[in-house]
């Protein structure tokens, strides 16, 4: 077997097990007491709890035990996130809480199949009834629901304040102590959640509604109707606001609390109600009944002459009457008239001054008592299993809640003392009898021997108490049940000559001169487990025989209130039982209940009476410790070994110091632990294996353990992390390399679907084309409509892309036979646009250029070869730069501004010599110069023509008038640029239309009356000379145009 076990929780964080926490134990002392090195110390155990509680760890262990130490103030302890934390974690694991408790006895429930049950003890103000809330809030929230079973945590959470109205009260010790003990089973279905519940309710102090010591109050709803119910709920009931106005509420004297608020309390009381399924009406008559014992209690009588009593308070007996739902008439005589039966005659008896005060009180206790019982079958009601929605109760699993009185030591101790105390020493037997048990079972399961255990049996307390016609109770109600005049003198001389002797019991005339002194002839005493307790007997039989006057129930009987009807309903028996007998015997059923299921204790410490946080009174502490026999537990709980672990959690903890177990262990579990107690050097009387588990006797084995595995820590830690570093990195490359696998899976995935998807469309438009090209010719139809369109959309796609991109770009895409029209328009909306475009981004200077381009292009385009590329070069301002014209020509110009100048070749006019010159342009001559000369002013106006030729060279003539006798006849000239300076001279002078282009040859004129010819032939290069005949030859290159 191969052990790997890891202590993490549910979120991947490493858990606080229990055991860490004895690093620590100087300054917050041990999580267990089982761990107490001194256990027989009970200094030893009240300065741990005291360590604990300065550093605010209000719970402990005793084993399976946990006790709670009441804060008097809010801890960051309850909150959702603690309730996860301890969710579904070994009791042991981390530091004690009562969410542990909760969830182990849960699982226990879960894993195991059995009843459950959590017993919560501790005296007045030690927080029974906060641990109780906390247990039932636990479940609310972390059990599985629906919307029933969120209606039915409801009704289990709102039960509480409801029940701490009617059944709590302030005492000198407590703001809000539970004057009943109280039982509740919560019910789970095969799944875990809660699907329904029961209360049962133990010995309600009816005296409290008739009396209160100093300092304390009544019932806490009689004050919280007071303060809270609006003005017209109050004239409704006949009250007023001020609690001093009634007699029951004022005995106490302390009306209200600084700590309680009264009117915030009755909204909450009355919200529960509502939640838990009160109607209104039910609501109202049961403030009716809570109003009527107020006015009972200011009901007075008084006593005339022959000694018969009458009631003095009309008003009080008719608001009384009228909330009870009763006539008043019979009413009155019931509280001033006895009813016996005498020899099977009914007889009527007044009542003196004191019987009928009694019967007063008898029936406020009574009707308050009675209707607490009915409150509590109402709210049970509530919380029923509803067999509609769970067909079948029989699959339900059940965790019971008792919250009950813990032994009570009073200064003044009277008959509620005496069942309580007898409560508790039940409790106790039940408790050490099954904390036995459970020891025993495991060290059987175990395989370890089970050594006896010395611990006080307190059953010879149990037995003089409710021992059958010996008991106390058997013979209080014997003492109730006898002829003739009965007092509590009598009861506890009868007690004195029939106890006499029992080790347990004493009394003022069996004491000793010592015990003498402290006891009153009225008192005796019993020694419970706990200690001593001295009872006072006055009042023992009034409160033992709660019997009512015949005619008063019958009265109530006939009530118009169906609570108080109900309440008061005849019943089978001839006789009830006495208050100690229905309590012992509800006693031995509870015992029954808890007997059947199996149990976990929390018991509950008060830290100090003033109700302070951070206050720890040791003698206080000491006292409880005392009475709740946390040191007998405790001596039990050690009478064998003081730590236990499962050899899976043992061996996950301290492997580390063996390296036989480090880090792994490979084999048997009980193996492993074999190995590293041999290695730690434990002797054989520290420790014993058993099959699932190591039993170690000494706490101070399990020290030094601990030690040592804080003192590896830091080793562990370095290991720890490089094997995490290592593992993190190979879980990382992992991961990335899962994910590129998968990225590409994916990415090959959606490939191969696209390329198929593409294929199938292809076939699909392959069909459609070939179709429509079928059905090219015929009308637009559903055959041919896809080719059609997609023919116009691939010529308009194909022209987007082939749109002419200048205006000299005639070129345009043949259109298909449908789009002719279409393109038509198109090309000349292009054609426009273009245009338009064009002409926005001309510039001045560039406008120019255009203008003289068109009118070359008018003169010489398709009749002379240089034009191509003449026309195609840029015509300059000047082929001139203004140094290179001589300043005395300028200055000899004048005003005449040069706008074009030129170096042009004259040939004379006989013998044809060339002879360089420069040809200026103004805007109305052109004048020849020769270096610093003008040779020849050739005025515009006088200019009859301009004549070239068709080939590319660049001769041209400038034509004059004959008759002038200033010129000397036309002038020949040769030009570069001969392109661009006819379009400059034939556009200043305003002779474009007298441009000659001559195709063979030009004649000009010499003189007057003479003529010369040019002629122009191709050749290679071009070449000016005197031909024959006298002609000037002039031989032009030939162009290749491509």
């Amino acid at each position: 077997m191969r052990y790997q076990g890891r202590e993490v929780d549910v979120e991947g964080r490493v858990r606080l097990v229990m055991e860490g926490g004895l690093t620590a134990r100087d300054r917050v002392g041990v999580q267990d007491f089982v761990l107490l090195e001194n256990y027989n110390s009970e200094a030893a155990f009240i300065e741990n709890l005291r360590r604990r509680f300065g550093e605010n760890l209000i719970y402990t262990y005793i084993g399976s035990v946990l006790v709670s130490v009441n804060p008097y103030k809010e801890l960051e302890m309850y909150s959702k996130p603690q309730m996860e934390r301890y969710r579904g974690v070994s009791f042991y694991e981390i530091s004690p809480h009562i969410y542990a408790l909760s969830d182990n006895t849960y699982r226990a429930m879960r894993t195991e199949r059995k009843d459950q049950c959590i017993m919560i003890s501790g005296e007045s103000g030690a927080g029974k009834t906060e641990a109780s809330k906390k247990i039932l809030l636990y479940y609310t929230v972390t059990c599985p629901i629906n919307e029933h079973m969120t209606n039915l945590g409801d009704c289990l959470l709102q039960s509480n304040p409801v029940l701490e109205a009617f059944g709590n009260a302030k005492t000198f010790r407590n703001d809000n102590s539970s004057r009943f003990g109280k039982y509740m089973d919560v019910q789970f279905d095969f799944r875990g959640a809660p699907v329904g519940g029961h209360i049962l309710k133990y010995l309600l102090e009816k005296s409290r509604v008739v009396h209160q010591n100093h300092g304390e109050r009544n019932f806490h709803i009689f004050y919280q109707l007071l303060d809270g119910g609006d003005d017209d709920l109050l004239t409704t009931l006949a009250l007023e606001r001020n609690p001093q106005n009634y007699n029951y509420l004022v005995k106490g004297n302390c009306p209200r609390l600084s700590s309680v608020s009264d009117k915030n309390n009755w909204k909450v009381v009355m919200k529960a109600l509502s939640v838990i399924g009160f109607t209104e009406e039910e609501v109202q008559k049961l403030l009716n009944i809570i109003a009527s014992v107020l006015h009972l209690g200011n009901t007075q009588f008084g006593e005339g002459e022959e000694g018969e009593t009458y009631i003095t308070t009309e008003t009080q007996i008719t608001n009384l009457a009228k909330l009870l739902g009763v006539d008043v008439s019979a009413l009155g005589a019931a509280l001033t008239h006895k009813k016996l039966t005498a020899k099977g005659e009914e007889v009527i008896i007044p009542l003196n001054f004191e019987q009928a005060m009694a019967a007063r009180d008898a029936l406020a206790k009574s009707v308050y008592g009675r209707t607490f019982t009915w409150l509590v079958e109402k709210i049970n009601q509530s919380l029923a299993l509803k067999e509609e929605i769970y067909h079948s109760g029989k699959g339900c699993s059940v965790i019971g809640l008792l919250d009950i009185y813990g032994f009570e030591v009073l200064q003044h101790n009277s008959f509620e003392q005496f069942c309580i105390n007898y409560c508790n020493e039940k409790l106790q037997q039940l408790f050490i009898e099954l904390t036995l048990r459970s020891e025993q079972e495991e060290y059987e399961t175990e395989g370890i021997a089970w050594e006896t255990v010395q611990y006080f049996d307190n059953k010879i307390i149990c037995d003089l108490i409710e021992e059958k016609h010996k008991g106390i109770i058997s013979m209080m109600d014997e003492e109730c049940l006898r002829p003739g005049e009965t007092c509590d003198v009598s009861f506890l001389e009868k007690l004195e000559d029939t106890l006499g002797g029992h080790p347990h019991f004493v009394t003022h005339k069996l004491a000793n001169g010592k015990t003498r002194r402290v006891m009153s002839r009225e008192e005796f005493r019993l020694l419970h487990y706990a200690g001593e307790v001295n009872y006072n007997v006055n009042g023992f039989l009034d409160k033992n025989n709660k019997l009512l006057n015949r005619n008063l129930k019958e009265v109530m009987r006939q009530s118009d209130n169906q609570i108080v009807s109900h309440c008061f309903r005849r019943k089978d028996q001839k006789r009830p039982e006495m208050a100690a007998t229905q309590f012992k015997n509800s006693l031995m059923k509870l015992m029954e209940i808890l007997m059947s299921k199996e149990p976990s204790y929390v018991r509950c410490i008060k830290p100090n009476d003033a109700k302070q946080p951070e206050r720890f009174d040791e003698v206080l502490v000491r006292h409880q410790v005392k009475y709740l026999g946390l040191m007998e537990n405790l001596r039990v709980r050690r009478a064998g070994f003081a730590y236990r672990r499962h050899f899976e959690a043992f061996l996950q903890r301290y492997k580390p110091l063996c390296p036989e177990t480090w880090p792994n262990w490979h084999g048997r579990l009980a193996d492993g632990v074999s190995t590293l107690v041999n290695h730690l050097g434990y002797k054989a009387e520290e420790y014993k294996l058993g099959r699932s588990k190591i039993f170690i006797r000494f706490p101070k084995t399990l020290f030094s353990t601990e030690d040592a595995l804080e003192a590896k820590r830091p080793e562990i830690a370095l290991a720890l992390q490089t094997s995490w570093r290592g593992y993190r990195e190979r879980a990382k490359y992992q991961r990335i390399r899962r994910a590129v696998i998968t990225i590409q899976s994916g990415w090959r995935g959606m490939k191969a679907r696209r390329r198929a998807k593409r294929r199938r469309q292809a076939a699909e438009l392959i069909r459609k084309l070939i179709k429509g090209f079928i059905y090219r010719h015929e009308e637009y139809c559903p055959e041919n409509e896809y080719f059609l369109d997609h023919v116009r959309y691939s010529f308009l796609k194909n022209l987007r892309k082939n749109l002419p991109k200048s205006v000299l770009d005639k070129n345009w895409p043949t259109p298909p036979p449908s789009l002719v029209e279409t393109s038509e328009h198109l090309r000349r909306l292009h054609m426009r646009n273009m245009v338009m475009k064009y002409c926005r981004r001309v510039q001045p200077e560039w406008k120019k250029q255009m203008m003289q381009k068109v009118i070359a292009s008018e003169i010489f385009k398709d009749q002379k070869d240089s034009y191509p590329q003449g026309v195609g070069r840029l015509f300059l301002d000047s082929r001139l730069e203004r140094e290179q014209i001589n300043l005395k020509v300028v200055q000899t110009l004048g005003n005449d501004k040069v706008q074009y100048g030129v170096s042009v070749v004259k040939y004379d006019r006989k013998g044809f010599k060339p002879r360089p010159r420069q040809l200026l342009l103004t805007n109305t001559f052109a004048v020849l110069v020769d270096r610093t000369k003008i040779k020849q002013r050739i005025d515009y106006t006088a200019l009859r023509g301009i004549s070239v030729s068709s080939l590319s060279d660049g001769m041209f003539v400038l034509h004059m008038p004959n008759e002038d006798n200033k010129q000397k006849g036309d002038v020949v000239l040769h030009c570069n640029h001969v392109i661009e300076l006819v379009t400059k001279l034939a556009m200043m002078a305003s002779k474009v239309n007298t441009v000659n282009i001559s195709p063979g040859s030009i004649r000009f004129v010499v003189a007057r009356g003479k003529e010369g010819i040019i002629d122009f032939v191709r050749g290679s290069e071009l070449k000016v000379a005197k031909g024959k005949r006298g002609h000037l030859l002039v031989i032009a290159p030939q162009i290749n145009i491509t």
